[in-house]
């Protein structure tokens, strides 16, 4: 009977995954937008289409996940949770009008996150003017709590600090080394010089090879090759994903193997299948567990018996930061009891002190920093299950 009863249980979950619905129920609304006396409407903006939609489809799993676990055990306070999902498309300009669609057309009561760091940046305006309670957990975006802005909220760690901790790690792994490094020419890519440096002189490392790209740049043979004469032993790759491909597949054409590092940002088991077995081993620099890690591991079960097998193939490391993200929101929501309001909710989420989720280092707010900055996880590429691993010391 047991097995019988935890079956069921799994399959309605699965069931509420599946069917939470893209649009608004009809009901009168409470004094607060977004809440009735039985539901409460939340949103977010990702990209659904092109590209970037491996992260943002990943991300809306865990979004859907989180809300599906909550409906399922009676929702929050007896409210259930109905989502509104908006596709920008990764385009600065569809997240500006999605979010104000959100805010003042469906009148959410929030929103678990806007899309990318340059695309969450460009609908601050609208967010700050609306009041409508933000979090951004998909890109990083230091514009988002400095300084102090209401009703934001930023989970993450900067690009330089997981780029520091990186080069760190790595400079203690393979000691005495010669050094290299590759960046965008653009402010993420700034933010990346600038954590490689600060460990370059904490650590006294030796760098024989500083290189920029441009943004879209796809043939990076010049740059390894430069890479290569200067004698660089490990490489800093800053790029996304397809940039940190052709870096690794330019060097093994070269019949060139170095220690290469780069950060959660084009952390996908398809960028390890692009590159081939020439990824085994490749260091990334993550704020969430790795998929092979105890916790990661518990939360890939999870996620595998209560979503198609269709949907699961969109799971990446995404999925974990939309899936903490929705539950610290629920969390500030439950404390607040049967008056759910912005005041409120902000209020909880200031006082919320190592909220464990379950993915991610705990997450702590306060009434003069709406940032909760996870600590750095440094992990490993496994080529043969086009996973990832804890590295270790």
């Amino acid at each position: 009977m047991k097995n019988t009863h935890t079956h069921w249980k799994k399959a309605k979950l699965a069931a509420a995954i599946a069917s939470i619905s893209l649009v608004v129920s009809s009901g009168a609304w409470a004094q607060q937008q977004g809440i009735s006396n039985t539901e409460i409407l939340i949103g977010d903006v990702m990209p659904l289409t092109g590209p970037p939609a491996v992260a943002g489809m990943a991300h809306n799993l865990g979004v859907r996940l989180a809300i599906a676990e909550v409906n399922a055990a009676g929702g929050i306070n007896g409210r259930k949770v109905r989502l509104i999902t908006e596709d920008d498309g990764y385009v600065a300009s569809r997240t500006v009008q999605a979010v104000r669609k959100l805010a003042t057309v469906d009148k959410v009561f929030a929103i678990t996150t806007v899309s990318g760091a340059n695309q969450s940046i460009a609908a601050l305006p609208v967010i700050e003017q609306t009041g409508v309670l933000t979090f951004n957990v998909m890109g990083f975006a230091k514009q988002y709590y400095e300084p102090y802005k209401k009703n934001t909220f930023q989970i993450g760690q900067a690009y330089d600090v997981l780029i520091a901790d990186l080069t760190t790690f790595m400079s203690k792994k393979y000691p005495g080394k010669k050094w290299g490094i590759v960046s965008q020419d653009d402010e993420s890519g700034e933010l990346v010089r600038e954590g490689f440096e600060r460990a370059v002189k904490a650590n006294a490392l030796t760098v024989v090879s500083r290189q920029k790209y441009a943004r879209g740049q796809q043939d990076f043979s010049s740059e390894m090759t430069k890479f290569k004469q200067s004698g660089g032993e490990i490489l800093i790759a800053g790029g996304i994903v397809n940039e940190t491909v052709a870096m690794v597949k330019e060097l093994e054409r070269m019949g060139t193997k170095v220690p290469t590092g780069g950060f959660y940002v084009g952390r996908y088991p398809a960028t390890l299948e692009l590159i081939g077995p020439a990824s085994d081993g490749i260091y990334y620099a993550d704020y969430v567990e790795a998929e092979t890690g105890p916790k990661g591991v518990a939360f890939v079960e999870r996620v595998k018996s209560l979503v198609s097998e269709e949907d699961f193939k969109k799971f990446n490391r995404f999925t974990l930061t939309g899936y903490a993200g929705t539950k610290t929101i629920f969390e500030s929501i439950r404390r607040c009891g049967d008056s759910v309001t912005w005041a409120c909710a902000i209020d909880q989420l200031e006082k919320l002190r190592d909220f464990d989720t379950g993915v991610m280092a705990p997450i702590s707010f306060s009434a003069t920093s709406h940032y909760s900055a996870q600590k750095p996880i440094i992990m490993q590429g496994v080529y043969s299950t086009r996973s990832f691993k804890p590295a270790q010391p």
